[in-house]
Formats: structure tokens, C-alpha cells, sequence
């Protein structure tokens, strides 16, 4: 980590972050956490967090909780939180299921998986975010109407994303397929990258009936 990502996570851990304890689960309250009632948006895999943080200012309305099991990538959020002056930014480290799991049912307004590892290797296809039970869990905890946004740029776990999500009994293909590019989903490096590469980036945005 950068001096600047060290000293954020230092002093910004306390006021923003949340750790998600192995084990049991453990209740979790949104308002409690964010200091108000308000829509809130689950974004699994922040990553090094510019979505999060681009998305969160751009939509001051809801608040933005993050789940990031990588430390370098909670510190670089939290800076730019600080430096973004953001307020409806938390950020979890742990294991995102587990936090999920302390979740009241029917809670949140979205949630995002966005370039999952997608476990190329068929024998590791059970790692995978999204799966049949892991599906069930999320939509539990989405509100009616609430959305589920997932992205990737691996075709194959695209086809297998869309294949699950269509077999959930309580989602609705909000598009009838794979999704137009929604703007409000930012832009990334790792996104860049994946185009330049040669990997077409797949949107899928389902909705809880």
C-alpha cells in the first residue's frame, strides 16, 4: 500500500469500516451503520473501490456498502471517501456471503457483483458468486423491485450468470437478455483492460417480482 492508502485506513477504519466476523453470523443495522435511513446499494467486490466511490457521488441518495476481502483495495477506498468528502460510503472486510447472511430480509435497493472471479476451471465452478443458493440468498435480501447487477468479461460464466438468474423463481429479466452498458456503472481500468484484450463485458440486470 501507498503511505497515503496506510495512513486513510489508519485513521478512516474507525468512522467507515466494518469487519465481518468468521463464524457466526452477526446482525448487521444499515441505519445504524450509515447514521440515517436510506436506500442501500450491496456492492460485492469493490476492488480497489473508484466504481464504488464514482457511483456513491454520483447518487447521493442511497448509501453505497462495500465488501472487499483485500485490504489495499478497502484502503484505496477509503481515500477516496475522505478525499471525495463522501458520507454514504461504508466499507465491510470480510466474507461478503457471511455479511449478507446478518442482512435483514428485503433491506436493500440493489445489489452489485461486478467482475467476479470467475473460476475458469470447471472443478472450481463451485466458487463461483453466482450460483443457484448464493442467488437465493441475495434476492432474499433485496427489497421488491430491487435490482441485481451483475457484470463480467468471461463469456462462458456471462452464459452461466444469465442461465442461473433466469432459473430463480422471484427474478425478472429487466432486459430480456444480456443488458445495454447501464451509465451508471463507471468505467474501470480493469474493464479497459478486459476490451482491449478482446473480452466483451456482459451486463445482466434482474429484478426482485
Amino acid at each position: 500500500m501507498s503511505d497515503r492508502q496506510t495512513d486513510a485506513l489508519s485513521r478512516l477504519w474507525p468512522a467507515y469500516g466494518l469487519d465481518v466476523p468468521d463464524g457466526p453470523v452477526v446482525p448487521v443495522d444499515l441505519a445504524d451503520l450509515f447514521g440515517r435511513r436510506a436506500p442501500v446499494v450491496l456492492e460485492i467486490g469493490s476492488g480497489m473501490g473508484d466504481s464504488t466511490a464514482a457511483m456513491a457521488a454520483a447518487d447521493p441518495d442511497r448509501d453505497y456498502l462495500a465488501v472487499e476481502v483485500h485490504t489495499p483495495g478497502i484502503a484505496n477506498l477509503l481515500d477516496l471517501v475522505e478525499r471525495g468528502g463522501l458520507r454514504n460510503v461504508r466499507v465491510a472486510q470480510g466474507d461478503a456471503l457471511s455479511l449478507v447472511n446478518g442482512l435483514p430480509e428485503g433491506v436493500l435497493d440493489a445489489v452489485h457483483v461486478f467482475f467476479p472471479d470467475p473460476w475458469p476451471k470447471s472443478r472450481h465452478h463451485k466458487r463461483r458468486i453466482i450460483q443457484p443458493a448464493h442467488v437465493a440468498l441475495l434476492r432474499s435480501r433485496l427489497r421488491s423491485g430491487g435490482m441485481l447487477h451483475c457484470a463480467t468479461d468471461w463469456a462462458e460464466y456471462a452464459e452461466a450468470m444469465r442461465e442461473t438468474l433466469d432459473a430463480d423463481p422471484e427474478l425478472v429479466d429487466a432486459y430480456g437478455g444480456f443488458a445495454p452498458r447501464p451509465a451508471h456503472r463507471p468505467v474501470t481500468k480493469f474493464e479497459r483492460r478486459a476490451i482491449t484484450a478482446g473480452r466483451p463485458v456482459a451486463d445482466l440486470l434482474y429484478r426482485r417480482r
